[in-house]
Parts: C-alpha cells; structure tokens; sequence
C-alpha cells in the first residue's frame, strides 16, 4: 500500500504527496527563491523532499537503515554557508545531515540511543 498526506485549510485539501511505502512519521517545511519545499521522513527508511508549487518529489535520500522520526531544515546552514541542508534522525541510532541541492549525505553521527526529534538553536552572529 502507499501512504500519503495531504496539506489541508479550513478542511480543504490543498495537495496530496505519494510516493512513501510506509507510515510518514514527521514533515518540515521551509521556502526560498520563491519555492515552497517540504520533507517528510518515513517508516519505509526515506526522506523525500517536496516541491509543493508544483506537487511534485524532487530528492530521495535513502541511506538510514530503519525508520526515520524526524528531519528539520537548517536555517543555520542557508544563511551562513549557503546550503541547502536537511538533519535526520532514525531509529538506525543515527542523525545525518543531507545537502539537497548537491544531492548527497554530508555527516553521520553514530552511537545515539534513538533520536526521536531535532531541534536547531537559532545561532546569532554577535560579532562584527
């Protein structure tokens, strides 16, 4: 079977993404260049990242090797070193960190006792 979510407003549906074989288990979101991207993380093992304009999947990461909790968007990343970089993390014990535009695994970190949830700190440059 395929699992999908919908993004709903007021109870109307907006859009319907396919593609997961197994339970979502968390989405993010996040915008620049007037695009609309959201990522969703899944019992099948994969991340995929959405173009919500235009309804479509446009990345697939598939290296965790259990089922992924939760991945977030680094806003750190964007605005320091101009990445486009996602975080996961899995029941694999694992968090990886995933570079969208260059389509590829950037950092793995092993040895955790399961990450349920990420959290980025909102990093403020002080300096001048």
């Amino acid at each position: 079977s395929i699992f999908s979510f919908e993004l709903m407003n007021s109870f109307k549906q907006l859009n319907r993404f396919n593609g997961h074989t197994n339970y979502v288990q968390g989405i993010d979101y996040s915008t620049f260049n007037d695009i609309q991207l959201l990522y969703s993380g899944s019992s099948d093992k994969t991340i995929r990242v959405w173009d919500i304009n235009n309804n479509k999947q446009i990345q697939l990461f598939n290296g965790h090797s259990s089922y992924v909790f939760c991945m977030k968007f680094s806003s750190y990343h964007y605005h320091n070193y101009n990445q486009q970089v996602i975080c996961s993390s899995s029941y694999d014990k694992t968090i990886r960190f995933w570079d969208i535009k260059a389509n590829k695994k950037l950092h793995i970190f092993n040895k955790h006792a399961g990450v349920a949830g990420i959290e980025f700190s909102q990093f403020k440059n002080h300096l001048k």
